[in-house]
């Protein structure tokens, strides 16, 4: 069972179900939030559907291209051999 498993993560002839089964998860992660109820909602984007989805994704790209800019512009990138 494990081994199917590591198999389908792991192995290149399992892409395009892996990437179906990304897009699925994603479309239902987004519909779920369309059935949650926004009553008690604090701020107006609270009561936008699939706001946390959007959000949630806008912050992890922003905090990806940020390091990138540390690392690359910021100079807290070193050589590989840097040790050596």
């Amino acid at each position: 069972m494990i081994k199917r498993i590591v198999d389908f993560f792991g192995d290149g002839r399992y892409l395009a179900a892996r990437r179906r089964l990304f897009y699925l998860v994603l479309v239902l992660i987004v519909a779920a939030d369309f059935l949650v109820s926004r009553d008690h909602a604090e701020y107006l984007w609270d009561r936008l559907p699939g706001w946390s989805a959007v959000y949630g994704f806008g912050s992890c790209v922003l905090l990806i291209f940020v390091s990138k800019f540390l690392g690359h512009q910021g100079g807290l990138m070193r050589r590989e051999d840097y040790y050596d």
